[in-house]
């Protein structure tokens, strides 16, 4: 049986690897997602200048509960609504080590369907 804590530093090293390949520019920011088992977080991120631009979280919106499907989407649109007042419409998306599933690919298709292209 794996434990938690070394399913994190698995998942810490496929994020590393997925990071050699990509990295956000000014034009095309990364937006970045971390998941923890209560909260759901998500940043747009300018690698170039290792600037923020905006972020968002469940723990900020003060939803009921942070840790669900409903509350990625909520973060999704959240962070899509401010990166496009920010004047960001297209990113990358780094899922941070975690599978393509759930309540991150309910957070990617929330920010989608708000108006982020990636």
């Amino acid at each position: 049986m794996i434990t938690l804590t070394k399913r994190n530093e698995i998942r810490q090293r496929i994020h590393t690897r997925i990071r050699e390949k990509l990295a956000g520019t000014t034009e095309r920011p990364r937006l970045n997602v971390y998941r923890s088992l209560n909260h759901v977080y998500a940043q747009v991120i300018d690698d170039q200048k290792g600037v923020t631009l905006v972020s968002a979280s469940s723990l900020e919106l003060k939803l009921k509960t942070g840790g669900n499907v409903a509350s990625a989407k909520e973060i999704g649109k959240a962070i899509a609504e401010r990166a496009v007042a920010k004047g960001v419409k297209k990113v990358v998306f780094d899922r941070g080590g975690y599978l393509y599933h759930g309540r991150i690919k309910a957070l990617a298709d929330a920010a989608r369907e708000a108006g982020l292209e990636f």
